[in-house]
């Protein structure tokens, strides 16, 4: 999958979820950045490199198998492949958006 697509996915999910309350950023490892103001009604997405509540940082690689359900999300980041930097909180609250 390349950035484009888990832009695409990512759009498709926010579509339809509920209000996050917390501005998000997934850093793809210099593959691209994906920010999210979860603040705002339906959510809005862009590519700008803002600072955020939760950051996440991965491979698009990773990522694509946390999507698709290869690879769990929790254990991504009990083996350091997945980085979380922020609030716990929100990634627990964007983790159960990501699996559905």
């Amino acid at each position: 999958m390349t950035f484009e697509n888990i832009e695409k996915t990512m759009q498709d999910k926010l579509s339809y979820a509920p209000k996050l309350g917390a501005k998000i950023k997934f850093d793809f490892s210099g593959e691209g950045i994906i920010f999210i103001d979860g603040t705002q009604s339906p959510a809005v997405m862009s590519n700008e490199d803002i600072d955020a509540d939760t950051t996440f940082v991965c491979t698009v690689e990773l990522f694509q198998k946390i999507i698709d359900g290869t690879q769990d999300a929790t254990m991504a980041f009990m083996s350091g492949k997945l980085k979380v930097q922020g609030s716990m909180g929100y990634a627990l609250k964007l983790s159960s958006l990501l699996s559905d």
